[in-house]
């Protein structure tokens, strides 16, 4: 009901006139840096985006960082800086035969504001991405931004992700909790052949100690993210292969 009864906040095509310059061109230098070829309309909509959470964040508490500048480096950037990981992914996928971008599902656990499922939806338009919250005015705010920035392939999800059935090619998180509760909790949305994305700030080897046995990790990514100096890292994770006896 929260989504429905409040408007489209933006139209897309009038962001020029709305985006503070610096942070438009904040995006266009990070671009090259992350390894991302946006188009203007990309970047329009990761502006729209941002503004959209300014302003619902005044009202419902979406996140804690309410700077603009803050949200641009913390939120944007940070999510951006994993774009380039999930696109060489997804391209294994596809020259693998496992599926194209077209075709793939994306889940994104404990989603909030829609850090990074939203991005990844802006990034990647073929793919289908779900992002999954208890909280529902944080569902109804990706509910409402699949609808303002034009996101078809958008899904707001208010559940429990220990509900969800469905399959998912990457099931991802930010900040969400510990790996070996975000593997436990996803484990039945994971596709048989499906990856774990976890977005972490530093190497998070006491996490990774704990894990469950059945679940590996078979990467460790450094990020940077520019204009933040914290570390970051993804960690790539997926279902141990059964050893024949």
């Amino acid at each position: 009901m929260l989504a429905s009864c409040l408007p489209v906040v933006f139209d897309v095509s009038d962001i020029d006139k709305q985006a503070n310059a610096s942070a438009r061109q904040t995006i266009v230098n990070a671009a090259p840096l992350l390894d991302l070829a946006l188009s203007d309309e990309q970047i329009d909509t990761l502006l729209a985006y941002i503004s959209l959470i300014g302003k619902w964040t005044k009202v419902y508490n979406l996140t804690a960082v309410r700077d603009p500048a803050d949200m641009l480096t913390h939120h944007l950037l940070d999510s951006l800086a994993a774009m380039a990981p999930l696109r060489r992914h997804l391209e294994r996928l596809r020259q693998a035969g496992g599926g194209a971008e077209a075709s793939g599902r994306l889940l994104d656990v404990g989603s909030g504001a829609g850090l990074p499922g939203v991005v990844i939806a802006i990034c990647f338009p073929g793919l289908s991405v779900t992002c999954v919250d208890t909280v529902a005015k944080k569902v109804a705010f990706i509910k409402q931004a699949a609808l303002a920035l034009k996101l078809p392939r958008l899904i707001g999800l208010h559940a429990r992700v220990e509900s969800v059935r469905t399959p998912f090619d990457v099931v991802c998180s930010r900040a969400f909790a510990s790996l070996a509760d975000f593997t436990e909790w996803s484990a039945s949305a994971l596709a048989e052949q499906g990856v774990w994305m976890a977005m972490k700030g530093k190497h998070p080897a006491g996490e990774i100690d704990v894990l469950n046995p059945a679940v590996e990790v078979f990467h460790v990514e450094p990020l940077a993210v520019p204009g933040l100096g914290a570390e970051r890292c993804l960690v790539w994770m997926r279902r141990k292969a059964a050893v024949a006896s």
